[in-house]
């Protein structure tokens, strides 16, 4: 969306009670090249307004233009500048807490001891039972070394966790999931896979996120191989549904068939090469790819695609899509006349939609609208609802293909904060579950 790499300020103002006051100071406002978000009136009295007005800006020396403009209004005076999104993280933007009341001692001894020994003793005998008697059953993991956050690179564990916080809040608003973001404080494989491992009796799944390649691959890998609950790497998996997705979209918009059109990928780190992958699955048939390492390009050829380089995929390739983190990476002449180009870096894409197009692209889109939101929470809530011990390819294409059969008509995706969206892909992965008989929870009326 084209918010997401601004600042989000809001300026509450008093403003003289006359006709056309409020029009000039949003007149003046607007003349910096600012969008208006929500105005909300704040006190009314006699001769005097008082408004908070949601502005987006590009960074603070935009904002600092626009707090001078303000100033400048005789009729207006700038009470003060908020920082909603500073306020909202105020505490954190999750919390753990009792589904009880914990109001008399009978309801004490119920949900702690004495009664609690007794199922903790069926559990014992019947492991199994632990899904059915304790919040295991809708617990995910959120795993995360801080090595590769969004575009900000490597920040660390500490730094990353109000995005994993904003991942948690997320997957239970949309999906009813209790998600625990977990910082691990070390870039060690070894010692990753080891602290996941330990931990992961508490957990239904385990979503790995913001871990940078090549490290995240071997990762995932390696957890999956020892336990037997669902792991999936958000940046890899999610991304690749998604993009499928949308492609599966806009082929339909543009009239152009996926498996007779030459598909090139630019940038193959996590989410390059994991979309490659489910992409030759899909089509059957080889993704062209580039990379400047040369050990992504022989990860790519192991998996069968075929190594590239950017001015070959630019001029032969039908379908373009890039995830190299290199804003302006494709250059307006690049691009042919009738191409796909899905320019996917956030927050700054290889090449802006509407340059792409200007050069005769008959599709371009960023990062901004294709969104893993629209499939992690329902993967995830679909594979804990089947309590599968993994997350197949055939999972991921049916929540690729329920994404896009939801979208709207025109929309090459659909709204992500709507809650039917993730029911549908909870359902989709499902059922692939149960026709792999991979399920070992009952769905009986699931998909009703």
């Amino acid at each position: 969306m084209w918010w997401e790499d601004k600042l989000v300020r809001t300026l509450r103002c008093r403003l003289l009670q006359k006709p056309g006051i409020f029009g000039g100071l949003l007149t003046l406002i607007g003349k910096e090249q600012v969008y208006v978000g929500e105005i909300k009136i704040i006190h009314m009295g006699l001769n005097y307004m008082i408004r908070d007005i949601t502005i987006y800006v590009d960074d603070e020396e935009h904002l600092q233009r626009v707090v001078r403009a303000v100033q400048s209004y005789e009729q207006a005076e700038l009470l003060e500048i908020r920082d909603e999104v500073l306020e909202m993280h105020q505490g954190g933007k999750i919390a753990v807490r009792s589904r009880y009341e914990i109001n008399n001692i009978s309801v004490l001894r119920k949900v702690y001891t004495p009664g609690v020994a007794e199922v903790s003793l069926l559990i014992k005998k019947n492991p199994l039972l632990a899904r059915r008697f304790t919040s295991i059953r809708h617990l995910v993991a959120i795993v995360t070394d801080g090595s590769a956050v969004l575009g900000l690179g490597d920040i660390g564990p500490l730094a990353a966790m109000p995005v994993m916080e904003g991942k948690a809040s997320l997957m239970e608003t949309l999906t009813g999931l209790s998600a625990i973001p977990i910082l691990i404080n070390t870039k060690d494989p070894d010692k990753i896979v080891e602290t996941v491992i330990n931990i992961s009796p508490t957990f239904s799944a385990i979503q790995l996120e913001d871990i940078s390649a090549p490290r995240c691959f071997e990762i995932e890998k390696r957890i999956q191989e020892q336990v037997d609950i669902p792991v999936m790497h958000d940046d890899q998996h999610g991304t690749a549904v998604v993009v499928t997705a949308a492609l599966m979209n806009i082929s339909r918009e543009v009239s152009c068939d996926l498996k007779k059109c030459r598909i090139g990928v630019v940038g193959l780190g996590a989410a390059g090469l994991a979309l490659s992958r489910m992409l030759m699955f899909f089509l059957e048939k080889p993704i062209y790819g580039a990379d400047i390492n040369p050990e992504a390009r022989e990860r790519l050829k192991k998996e069968g695609g075929v190594v590239s380089d950017l001015k070959e995929i630019m001029s032969t390739c039908e379908v373009v899509i890039a995830t190299t983190g290199v804003p302006g990476l494709i250059k307006k002449e690049m691009v042919r006349p009738g191409q796909i180009i899905l320019a996917l870096s956030n927050p700054n894409p290889e090449i802006e939609p509407e340059l792409a197009k200007e050069a005769g692209a008959v599709f371009a889109a960023d990062g901004k609208v294709i969104n893993n939101l629209l499939g992690f929470p329902g993967i995830f809530r679909g594979a804990v609802d089947a309590n599968v011990p993994r997350i197949t390819r055939e999972m991921l294409l049916a929540a690729a293909r329920a994404i896009a059969d939801y979208a709207p008509a025109g929309d090459i995706v659909p709204n992500p904060l709507d809650k039917g969206l993730h029911r549908q892909v909870a359902k989709a992965v499902a059922r692939v579950a149960l026709e792999q008989k991979l399920n070992r929870d009952d769905l009986t009326g699931y998909f009703d």
